[in-house]
């Protein structure tokens, strides 16, 4: 069974960190792309960054480029999402997910998931003063 489990989510302050781990188990990780995406209440689901296992590319949505950076630890089976300059529009449940197409972190800029057949069930970020 493929399990992905995100953690490091919290309350921080606008302009403050965090780093989010997405934990991988039941599934060849370094054979897998790892996507990151988050949905806030009453809003679309978005794709923030993705990461290759083929060659370790990464992808980033324009709005979180230079503040997000996406990297894996394929020892540890775990891909790591640092966050800086947090804004409150950052605000959302971030969610982890996996595919081996090779294609789908093309997607994820543009908010696409199709490919990812196996998530996480996500941790809450919130960014407030």
């Amino acid at each position: 069974e493929v399990q992905l489990v995100e953690s490091g989510g919290g309350l921080v302050q606008p302009g403050g960190s965090l780093r989010l781990s997405c934990a991988a188990s039941g599934f060849t990780f370094d054979n897998y792309a790892i996507g990151w995406f988050r949905q806030a209440p009453g809003k679309e689901r978005e794709g923030l960054s993705c990461i290759r296992s083929s060659d370790g590319a990464t992808y980033y949505a324009d709005s979180v480029k230079g503040r997000f950076t996406i990297s894996r630890d394929n020892a540890k089976n775990t891909v790591y999402l640092q966050m800086n300059s947090l804004r409150p529009e950052d605000t959302a449940v971030y969610y982890c997910a996996a595919e081996d197409s090779g294609y789908g972190c093309y997607t994820v800029p543009m908010a696409g998931a199709s490919f990812f057949g196996s998530w996480g069930q996500g941790t809450q970020v919130t960014v407030s003063s």
